[in-house]
């Protein structure tokens, strides 16, 4: 078997373990994964705004800048109450 092949094999496996996992505690793993979805996405939104705020274009940045925005993203959103 190819190693892409066991790679592929072995991440599916990942997946159905948190599917599971998920399920056992009660929660409908589609919800789940549709709340983390909009989460990232309005996180992703927030990041380029905060880019362009910078004057910067954000598909041009590193990856260590993306991921600055990203935990600046983060530290907002838990300095901010529910």
């Amino acid at each position: 078997m190819s190693p892409r092949k066991e790679r592929l094999l072995e991440a599916g496996d990942v997946l159905f373990v948190a599917v599971n996992i998920v399920r056992s505690f009660g929660i409908s793993p589609e919800d789940a994964l549709r709340a983390t979805n909009r989460k990232f996405e309005r996180r992703f939104r927030e990041m380029e705004a905060l880019a362009a705020a910078q004057g910067k274009d954000f598909a041009s940045l590193s990856l260590d800048d993306q991921e600055a925005l990203w935990q600046a993203v983060k530290a907002s959103e838990r300095g901010k109450t529910s």
